[in-house]
């Protein structure tokens, strides 16, 4: 019985956890911000691809 007081214990003074936790939040947030801003110029790069074009369609 002391033994699992002891493993307990251990498991509640580590930090490995919220740690983890902590790194798994900053990855998310990390993402959504990437995904938005590939969201954004994406949106730019494709406006500035159809003006390109339609100044091509309407030279010839």
């Amino acid at each position: 019985m002391k033994s699992l007081a002891l493993k307990v214990q251990r498991f509640l003074v580590s930090e490995d956890g919220p740690t983890a936790v902590e790194y798994a939040v900053m990855l998310a947030l990390i993402v959504i911000v990437c995904l938005t801003a590939i969201s954004s110029i994406g949106k730019q790069a494709s406006g500035t691809f159809s003006d390109v074009s339609n100044c091509i369609s309407n030279a010839r």
